[in-house]
């Protein structure tokens, strides 16, 4: 089970104080790493009081993810704190629903900043300390619509799109530099997001019909892929998007 042991790593994880971000990163720090979460707000989750019962040294760090031109400033933060990055999860986004007809402009540049630009240069500012140190692994989050176009939603399925793509240029450019970058696509999970898909009776049940699983995803469901994909048991794994979804693609 060494092959899973993240002790001595310190990782990344922007949205970790809460959803599918809080459960990653709480698994990342169960699993050993020390964590270093990015949130908009400077609260202390209880995510955060959980991981550092572990004892385990986990930092909040105050971010607008849509100001992408200090980003380079949040990764030398967090380097400050911590001394390296090895594990970066690129786990925040953010939803924007209306008719295509409808979508304005400002919505559609709020999406895509911070669900695919920001991510790029994250991927890009860590990137480059990555090379330096000779290792790591980077995690970005997908969508099912990175493979699909949705409902209302085509901002979302542009960013969720552009990161499938880039995190496989990514691959391909720093695979031979001991850098693993893959993405993790979750399927329909009981989360903020999807508040309005839940609370819509004809819509839920749509999807449950859809899922094999017959059930919707929870938090937790993301943590044994998120270990995998940040640990030496991936090592020869790159550019890969895996779907946690309960079986959605497979129909």
């Amino acid at each position: 089970m060494n092959l899973f042991n993240l002790e001595g790593n310190v990782a990344l994880v922007t949205g970790g104080n809460r959803g599918l971000g809080g459960a990653m990163a709480y698994g990342l720090a169960e699993a050993g790493a020390d964590i270093a979460i990015v949130q908009r707000s400077s609260e202390e989750t209880e995510v955060v009081e959980r991981i550092r019962s572990l004892g385990r040294k986990c930092e909040v760090f105050s971010f607008d993810l849509s100001e992408t031109s200090k980003i380079k400033d949040l990764v030398a933060a967090v380097v400050d704190q911590f001394g390296k990055i090895d594990i970066l999860v690129n786990n925040a986004g953010v939803q924007k629903r209306s008719p295509a007809v409808e979508f304005s402009e400002e919505d559609w540049d709020f999406v895509n900043d911070v669900n695919s630009k920001a991510v790029f240069f994250l991927c890009q500012q860590v990137g480059k300390r990555m090379i330096e140190q000779g290792k790591g692994k980077i995690i970005n989050l997908a969508s099912l619509l990175s493979f699909q176009g949705g409902i209302t939603v085509p901002a979302y399925a542009a960013s969720k799109g552009a990161v499938a793509q880039f995190t496989k240029s990514l691959s391909n450019e720093w695979a031979s530099k001991n850098i693993n970058v893959n993405a993790i696509a979750p399927g329909y999970m009981a989360t903020d997001m999807n508040t309005a898909l839940l609370n819509n009776e004809t819509r839920n049940r749509q999807i449950l019909e859809r899922i094999p699983a017959g059930r919707w995803g929870q938090p937790d469901d993301m943590v044994g892929a998120v270990i995998f994909l940040a640990s030496n048991a991936s090592n020869y794994i790159n550019g890969e998007t895996i779907t946690i979804d309960g079986g959605w693609m497979g129909r």
